[in-house]
């Protein structure tokens, strides 16, 4: 879209300005469906922000920009911030966008559109734990229940460094709590995040935080941005918690539940705007590279809860963005 067609739509005198943090809440709350509209608010975010449609959300490294996530603004409105946007940073990467965002900057500015990962919604209107498919969640409750595991919703914080430090002591990536991608788990802004916990004979074991999905104003659905569970019983916490969870989102009337990104889940057949050669890549750190992040258990369990599934992607200027890629990962804390 050009700066002329701008005008004509009555949109070219707008000015980047930078909106106060009530006003930013208050696009999310209006605009916010992306399952990491949320996570746009986390510490160290930038903002491109145009007044009377949204805000772009993006970190910088090594002189790299990285979007984050749909922008936060009417879906109608995506050319119009993306065009401004790309105008202040035509080398940004944008990263987990949806093939709305996707088919637009590959049109216009001839970016490639990459699937990263995949992402899976929940439908609670039609959820059970019955069906052969999901006997895993079954066997996981029972297991649980024998174990003397209870599940309860508190705000408070409840030995969470604790769990969360013993947990990240277990995964491949120990050093830090991984952010961008993974909002961290303590932010300035909380509203309307759920915390439940589960306890062991009265000890609580593990945990998760889910954080709200929104349009028009209303809640539409949580997001399980953070999972832990004590290095001392892992086996069925995050099924447990989940159904848990999903059982009082889903008597208070929600929606959805939506289980957030799937990172390098994808679809073997290429599309036109996709790089081959990084999807290829991609294929291969799947395959290959478990010992930086545990893609293939991931997968496996959150494809145990039968959610509807659909692509997500990067996009990208270069074929192989080597350095950019490198960077994100150094900016995520993965490296």
């Amino acid at each position: 879209m050009s700066d002329q067609i701008l005008a004509l739509a009555g949109l070219g005198d707008l000015a980047e300005s930078h909106f106060s943090f009530s006003e930013r809440v208050g696009y999310l709350k209006k605009y916010g469906v992306h399952s990491q509209s949320f996570s746009t608010l986390q510490p160290g975010m930038q903002y491109f922000d145009l007044p009377g449609i949204g805000y772009v959300a993006y970190m910088r490294k090594w002189g790299g920009t990285f979007v984050l996530s749909d922008p936060v603004c009417p879906a109608d409105k995506f050319p119009v911030i993306l065009e401004r946007f790309h105008n202040r940073f035509p080398n940004a990467c944008y990263i987990q966008v949806s093939k709305q965002v996707v088919d637009f900057l590959h049109l216009r500015f001839g970016l490639y559109g990459t699937q990263f990962g995949s992402e899976s919604r929940i439908d609670l209107g039609k959820w059970s734990l019955s069906g052969k498919k999901k006997q895993i969640l079954r066997t996981a409750l029972n297991q649980a229940e024998k174990n003397n595991i209870t599940v309860k919703e508190r705000f408070s914080d409840d030995h969470t460094r604790e769990i969360s430090e013993a947990w990240i002591r277990t995964r491949k990536c120990k050093s830090n709590e991984i952010r961008f991608l993974i909002r961290p788990m303590e932010m300035e802004y909380r509203e309307n995040e759920r915390h439940f916990y589960a306890y062991q004979d009265g000890k609580a074991a593990g945990f998760i935080y889910f954080d709200p999905i929104y349009h028009n104003n209303e809640i539409i659905s949580y997001v399980p941005n953070i999972s832990r569970a004590n290095a001392d019983f892992r086996q069925g916490i995050f099924y447990t918690l989940m159904a848990h969870a999903m059982d009082v989102f889903k008597a208070e009337g929600v929606p959805f539940v939506d289980l957030g990104l799937i990172p390098l889940s994808l679809d073997k057949n290429p599309e036109h705007q996709e790089s081959r050669l990084l999807k290829r890549l991609l294929h291969g750190v799947y395959e290959k590279g478990n010992f930086l992040y545990n893609f293939k258990g991931l997968e496996f369990t959150k494809s145990r809860f039968r959610g509807e599934s659909f692509k997500t992607y990067c996009c990208h200027r270069r074929s192989i963005p080597a350095l950019e890629f490198l960077a994100m990962f150094k900016l995520t804390r993965l490296l």
